[in-house]
């Protein structure tokens, strides 16, 4: 089975960062992994620093380091009491995305974790044309934490669109919850089919149509459970016809997930639709943590 061993949570010390910081940790001890803890203070804030305080810049600007350096290490210390981790510190200074990328590139981590809102670079990275510059880039699984962290991933929804991509997200699915219920959804529509009824196919055609993708579905789940190695595990699975986004989250609602585990790319020319569409609404729109997959936890 994948394992998590090393996990990034990059944070603005901002309260729902924070959340995120809880959540990474709760999944460090939960794994054993090791849990690097990242703030990094932006160059243009820095640059701003410069020009209002030309007289005393390296003195306020060492004060704000020191400062700052004290948060980090006061978030730290709460992880450490919550849930008994010890997170490696880095602070820096630079272009916050490149910072990160820099630093998951050099511990190899197996996930980032982030807060859906903050401060800052965080409200910017998770919004608009820097978040999907970010999932296009990143070839980590990226965590979008929504909520405060009480307890470990109670039940999980997997969205699958039976790519190459679908096993690694189903196993990386069960690396970050070990325990908790798999649901695996797969919604499907009929090609062509508003084209079909303009061209005078009838409903009972259609419905047959429908009922024909949903068996082939369901084998192709099958097979999909059984090579992911998830055959003996609390997993759920769900066919269901209509639009990709409105599914997921009418399910992840109607199963009462807390996590949905969704690649950023699907089948060929469709993934950067995907991309564009359903994985961004998912995570403007979800109520729960939202786990972007690309590059699985290594075995």
């Amino acid at each position: 089975m994948m394992r998590l061993r090393t996990i990034l949570a990059a944070t603005d010390l901002s309260a729902v960062a924070r959340h995120a910081a809880m959540r990474a940790a709760l999944m460090a001890t939960g794994s054993k992994a090791r849990l690097s803890l990242q703030h990094v203070v932006s160059v243009g804030a820095i640059d701003s620093l410069r020009q209002l305080f030309s007289g005393a810049q390296s003195e306020v600007q060492s004060r704000l380091m020191d400062e700052v350096r004290d948060d980090l290490h006061r978030l730290a210390a709460e992880l450490a009491a919550r849930h008994g981790v010890a997170p490696d510190l880095h602070l820096s200074v630079g272009p916050v995305l490149a910072e990160i990328a820099s630093h998951a590139d050099a511990i190899d981590a197996d996930m980032l974790v982030l807060g859906a809102r903050g401060a800052g670079f965080m409200r910017e990275l998770l919004i608009g044309s820097t978040t999907e510059r970010v999932l296009r880039k990143t070839h980590r699984p990226l965590l979008v934490v929504k909520q405060m962290a009480h307890e470990p991933y109670r039940r999980v929804l997997v969205p699958v669109d039976f790519s190459a991509r679908a096993v690694a997200a189903l196993q990386l699915a069960r690396a970050v919850a070990p325990q908790a219920d798999i649901v695996i959804l797969h919604a499907f529509e009929v090609p062509f089919e508003g084209r079909l009824r303009l061209a005078g196919v009838n409903d009972q055609a259609l419905t047959s149509m429908r009922a024909s993708a949903k068996r082939d579905a369901l084998v192709r789940m099958g097979e999909l459970v059984a090579e992911a190695g998830l055959s003996e595990a609390p997993v759920r699975r769900l066919v269901l016809h209509g639009d990709a986004s409105s599914q997921i989250l009418e399910q992840e609602q109607e199963q009462d997930c807390d996590l949905i585990v969704i690649g950023k790319r699907g089948l060929g020319l469709v993934e950067e639709m995907l991309l564009g569409s359903v994985t961004k609404h998912v995570l403007a729109q979800s109520a729960g943590d939202i786990l972007v997959a690309d590059r699985a936890a290594t075995p």
